[in-house]
């Protein structure tokens, strides 16, 4: 039952902020477009729900001959990559909101485990000791909430399992809360600041 309760808020919450944040949603790919040459949306491979791949959205941050599949907090100089935009985007987590789509196609929930990259096997292998892999990816979850990228695999991994094993719909509100917080003061974004 409660997997039908999250569908139906994630499809209406999603669609809600979609259609009232479509001016904002424009006027980016407006600024995004002038900042740079390429594509306003980014497209990578990311691990769903039975570690399927879906192509993930996002705004387009980093110029276009960046590293595709590497986390960015890995590369040796992240700021070489990232546009002017791309770093306002990135400290206010707008770059994430045409996850919203894919939240909508069902491959993603609102809250739940970040999506790993498909190449990051170590990652994907520690979840797989937790189920962490068995429940769609969200746009946020208890290890974002817990650190970001500060947190070492390990320890991410075993955050994940633990929304796994006490998912409800309280945790998911406490959840959706402390991300608005920790998005207003830009709690553990290591690179593009």
């Amino acid at each position: 039952m409660f997997s039908v309760i999250k569908r139906i808020v994630d499809f209406s919450l999603s669609l809600t902020i979609i259609v009232s944040l479509s001016v904002i949603f424009l006027l980016l790919c407006i600024v995004i477009k002038l900042d740079s040459p390429g594509p306003i949306l980014f497209k990578q491979r990311r691990i769903g729900k039975g570690k399927s791949e879906f192509n993930i959205l996002k705004f387009r941050t980093m110029k276009i001959d960046a590293p595709n599949d590497m986390p960015t907090h890995l590369l040796d100089k992240p700021d070489a990559y990232i546009t002017r935009v791309g770093k306002f985007l990135r400290k206010t987590s707008l770059d994430e909101l045409p996850q919203l789509i894919n939240i909508l196609k069902g491959e993603m929930s609102i809250i739940g485990p970040r999506p790993a990259l498909w190449n990051q096997y170590d990652l994907i292998a520690e979840r797989d000791k937790y189920k962490a892999n068995d429940v769609l990816p969200g746009l946020t979850g208890l290890a974002q909430i817990s650190g970001r990228d500060e947190l070492p695999i390990e320890v991410k991994a075993k955050i994940d399992g633990d929304y796994v094993q006490k998912k409800s719909p309280g945790l998911d509100s406490e959840i959706f809360v402390k991300t608005v917080f920790s998005v207003l003061k830009s709690d553990g974004v290591k690179e593009g600041k």
